[in-house]
């Protein structure tokens, strides 16, 4: 009977544990060769509220639209990131924690939402005025456009676009965020 129960405990965590790592799956590479970041980050330009205008499709941000990215230098060197969004009606906020990575001029960056599992995040490109930042990490499977107009020129979206196809990123995966 023991043996029966144990058997049946490790199959029900066994299975749990599959689904979990199905949900949490990340999308396809979009972009096997992702570049260094082409320049220097000042953080504190960096600071403040970003809007998302578009993004490679993750499960944790799914169908998400409204989507923002707020960043805050905390007092020991390490920045307060709140990201927020809604699905539908409701509205979801994530906050976190990023570490600069040293020797990257602050271009890139370790950020948790979880304890201490850190992933990557590279602002692999932004305007010198810091009006807009192409974010991404080295898998090639996250890609994030942000500006600080919450609704840019046609003109802006259009050419942060072109930048991002030089960039070797996959258009067909991008996912336009509706602000």
């Amino acid at each position: 009977m023991h043996r029966k129960l144990v058997i049946g405990s490790l199959l029900a965590a066994t299975t749990l544990l599959g689904a979990c790592a199905l949900i949490q799956r990340p999308g396809p590479v979009g972009n096997v060769n992702v570049p260094a970041p082409a320049k220097a980050v000042d953080l504190a330009q960096y600071m403040g509220l970003w809007f998302e205008q578009f993004r490679y499709e993750a499960p944790f941000q799914k169908d998400m639209d409204g989507v923002t990215a707020n960043y805050v230098m905390n007092p020991d060197g390490t920045v307060r990131v709140v990201n927020r969004g809604r699905r539908g009606s409701k509205w979801k906020e994530s906050v976190g924690k990023a570490k600069l990575v040293e020797g990257s001029g602050n271009a890139k960056l370790k950020v948790s939402f979880f304890g201490p599992f850190y992933g990557n995040y590279w602002v692999l490109d932004h305007g010198d005025d810091y009006s807009w930042s192409i974010v991404g990490e080295p898998s090639g499977r996250y890609l994030w456009v942000l500006t600080r107009d919450q609704h840019p020129s046609d003109q802006m979206k259009t050419e942060l676009a072109e930048r991002v196809k030089r960039l070797g990123y996959d258009w067909n995966l991008v996912r336009i965020t509706r602000q």
